[in-house]
């Protein structure tokens, strides 16, 4: 797959995400698809499912996986406060990787096993026990669930100033049917007024 557009022609889309959140990395990797058909940066953010169902009456099983998840997402925040955002992409790649694709439960092994592949510091996998970077997180959380209201989850995509949740796919389309669906993203984004679409979902994530 080649991409022919120029780095300064590139739109920029924004995406929200929890690493630990089966349905934010289908939409990142469709993401990633995009970016090569279609003139499109992607630009990681971190929002939390623990921030997120604070205070909120859960299942107990439910309310475990958001104790466990806070790890993975302080340690991307973590390291993009202290190196830099540009350090998000590869991270997550590697922590969804071993989180969905290898279906890795093990939280300290898939944090430590990816900072090592990103090259990052072991250090900060201290951060998954810490609160130090949560004033950081918290932000980066709140901006996005300030563009959609509080009723939805992870993932959020921004287009421009609008955003909405999802697209909510699976599996997720690659080449041009991952432009296609991107188009058909950019034409609802333009829509004055558009609000939802949504249907049951028959299948859960296909990870492929």
């Amino acid at each position: 797959m080649t991409d022919t557009t120029n780095a300064g022609d590139r739109a920029a889309v924004r995406m929200w995400f929890d690493p630990v959140c089966p349905w934010a990395w289908m939409t990142s990797r469709w993401l990633r698809q995009v970016e090569h058909v279609r003139p499109v940066n992607v630009e990681f953010r971190v929002m939390s499912l623990s921030v997120l169902n604070e205070g909120r009456d859960l299942p107990e099983d439910y309310r475990a996986l958001m104790e466990r998840a806070w790890g993975p997402v302080r340690v991307v925040t973590a390291a993009a406060q202290t190196i830099g955002a540009h350090v998000i992409p590869d991270l997550y790649t590697a922590m969804g990787t071993r989180i969905h694709v290898q279906g890795n439960t093990d939280g300290e092994q898939v944090i430590a096993e990816a900072l090592a592949e990103c090259g990052l510091p072991a250090e900060l996998a201290a951060a998954a026990t810490s609160t130090e970077w949560d004033d950081a997180l918290r932000a980066s959380h709140e901006d996005g669930i300030a563009l959609v209201g509080t009723d939805v989850g992870t993932p959020i995509i921004a287009i421009g100033d609008v955003a909405f949740f999802g697209p909510v796919v699976s599996p997720a389309p690659k080449g041009e049917a991952a432009g296609r669906l991107w188009d058909g993203c950019v034409l609802v984004a333009g829509t004055p007024g558009f609000f939802e679409l949504k249907r049951t979902r028959t299948v859960g994530p296909i990870f492929d």
